[in-house]
């Protein structure tokens, strides 16, 4: 379900739908901001963040378009459906090509704005939630690795690794509980697979676990798996 705080800016110059987006989106539990013309609109956006602008294209002041440009030359993400009466094809691929996320042509259903505003806030919520799988913090028990900081600690305490042993350790515990052999983590980690090199692994999850585990005989997070290979040991597993 999407929160019931997402902040919308509606901008539209005709009162009538102004008012009809705004008693539409509020009753969707969303809380709603009107601006009449570009210049107000431009200047609520300039004072504070929106999870989404609605914007019409013909307005007083400055014009809707002038307002996307404005907005997508910003290093913040701002998600912008377009509502206008302008229904030609060139306006429209206009409004997409200048970073748009949705055009919806006047007279539209409000039944139809609020489930595209929804499906776009799912849309950024599974990129967030990518984009977090990708680049957050990865916690597995006490040990912590940073990848954008490139930091790994255990207990609090920070682990000095090579840059390979980084790597590696990063692969593993974003594929928690998954088995790879040799190979596939030379191929994956390295970037090459060749039968005569399987002892790079080994050499470089035998420095990983005297640095990360606390009794290297018997791993807590990178395990062997007879027969296979290795796999890590994530939050939430048991160890084998």
């Amino acid at each position: 379900m999407i929160p019931a705080t997402r902040r919308i800016l509606v901008i539209e110059d005709d009162p009538d739908i102004g008012e009809m987006l705004g008693i539409n989106l509020r009753d969707e539990g969303f809380t709603v901001e009107i601006a009449t013309d570009g210049t107000q609109g431009l200047n609520r956006l300039n004072a504070q963040r929106y999870d989404l602008l609605v914007l019409d294209l013909m307005l007083p002041g400055i014009d809707g378009l002038e307002i996307c440009r404005e907005v997508r030359r910003r290093i913040q993400y701002q998600p912008i459906i377009i509502v206008s009466a302008k229904s030609a094809e060139t306006h429209r691929v206009l409004g997409l090509e200048l970073g748009a996320d949705d055009y919806l042509t006047k007279p539209f259903s409000v039944l139809e704005l609020i489930a595209r505003i929804r499906a776009l806030f799912r849309r950024i919520e599974a990129l967030e939630r990518q984009a977090q799988a990708k680049t957050g913090v990865i916690a597995a028990g006490a040990l912590s690795i940073d990848p954008i900081a490139r930091e790994v600690t255990l207990a609090g305490q920070s682990i000095p690794l090579t840059m390979k042993e980084f790597e590696l350790l990063l692969f593993f515990a974003r594929h928690p509980g998954q088995a790879f052999t040799r190979s596939a983590l030379l191929d994956q980690v390295w970037g090459y697979s060749h039968d005569g090199y399987e002892h790079t692994v080994n050499s470089h999850i035998n420095r990983l676990r005297a640095k990360i585990e606390c009794d290297p005989a018997r791993p807590e997070f990178i395990q062997t798996v007879w027969g296979v290979g290795y796999k890590f040991v994530g939050r939430g597993e048991r160890p084998s």
